[in-house]
C-alpha cells in the first residue's frame, strides 16, 4: 500500500505553524520584558511558520483519508519535527551552548520530563524561560492531541491519530475531534486557574503563568534553580499539589 505522503507533510507543516505561534507569543514576552532577545525569536517563530506554511500550500491538494499505518508515521514524525524545530530559539539567541545540550533541553521540555541541563536557571532571558514553559506545557497535552483538535479546519479524519497515540477508542461514541477539543479546552481551563492560584499565592505574573504551564503538563521546568522551594511559601507549595492532583484527576491518564 502507497504512503500517503502528502498528507503526512500537510499535518508536519501545521504543527510546525503551532510551534512557530508560540514562538511568536515569546517574542511578544520578551519584548514586554526588553531582555534583548526579542528580534532572535520573531525570526525563530518567522523561519518555522514559513517552512510549515511551504509545507502546507505544497501538499494542499492530499487525499484527506488516513490510514493506521501513516497515522503512526504522523505521531513519531511529528514529535521529531516539534523537537528539532523548538531547538532553534535556543540556537539563535545563543542562551545554551552546544546542540547536545540544546537538543537534551528541548526533548525534556516537550516530552515533560523536567530534566535539565542549566545550572542558573535565573540568568535566562524572560522570552526564553517563557519559550522552556511552553515545550512543557504542549508536551504535556500532546502536541498530537491539540493538532486533532484543530483538525475539522484542514478537512482531515484524526481516528487513526488517536489509535497512533496508542489511545482506545474504539468504545468511544463521540469523534475523534470532539474528544481532542474538550481535552485542550479542559487543559487550557485548567492551566488559567492554576496561574490564578499562582498569582493569589505569591507568585509575580510572570512566574505565575510559567509555572501554571509545567505544573499541568507534570514536568518541572521552572523560573529558578530551586524550583517551587524558592518561594518558600506554604500557600505555593499547596496550590502545587493540588493543581497537580486535579490534572491526575481530571484528565486521562494518557495526558496526566
Amino acid at each position: 500500500m502507497k504512503i500517503n505522503t502528502k498528507i503526512i507533510t500537510y499535518f508536519l507543516g501545521f504543527l510546525l505553524l503551532i510551534n512557530g505561534g508560540f514562538m511568536f507569543l515569546s517574542a511578544l514576552l520578551s519584548y514586554i520584558y526588553k531582555d534583548g532577545i526579542t528580534g532572535d525569536l520573531i525570526l525563530s517563530g518567522t523561519i518555522v511558520s514559513i517552512i510549515g506554511l511551504l509545507m502546507l500550500f505544497l501538499n494542499k491538494n492530499h487525499d484527506k483519508q488516513i490510514n493506521k499505518r501513516e497515522g503512526y508515521l504522523v505521531v513519531v514524525l511529528g514529535w521529531v519535527i516539534m523537537i528539532f524545530s523548538g531547538t532553534i530559539p535556543y540556537l539563535l539567541t545563543g542562551t545554551i551552548e552546544g546542540f547536545p545540550n540544546i537538543f537534551f533541553e528541548t526533548t525534556s521540555g516537550y516530552t515533560a520530563t523536567g530534566a535539565t541541563i542549566i545550572n542558573d536557571v535565573e540568568i535566562l532571558p524572560q522570552g526564553i524561560l517563557f519559550w522552556r514553559s511552553i515545550t512543557h506545557w504542549l508536551g504535556g497535552m500532546g502536541m498530537i492531541v491539540f493538532a486533532i483538535a484543530i483538525l475539522p479546519l484542514l478537512g482531515i479524519g484524526g481516528m487513526q491519530l488517536f489509535r497512533s497515540e496508542g489511545m482506545e477508542v474504539e468504545k468511544v461514541v463521540p469523534k475523534s475531534t470532539e474528544i481532542a477539543l474538550s481535552i485542550t479546552k479542559i487543559y487550557i481551563v485548567i492551566t488559567l486557574a492554576c496561574a490564578l492560584a499562582y498569582w493569589l499565592s505569591g507568585m509575580s505574573v510572570f512566574d505565575a503563568i510559567n509555572h501554571s504551564l509545567t505544573t499541568v503538563s507534570t514536568g518541572g521546568y521552572s523560573t529558578y534553580s530551586q524550583s517551587i522551594g524558592h518561594f518558600n511559601n506554604v500557600k505555593i507549595e499547596i496550590t502545587a499539589i493540588m493543581d497537580d492532583e486535579t490534572i491526575s484527576s481530571v484528565l486521562p491518564k494518557h495526558f496526566g
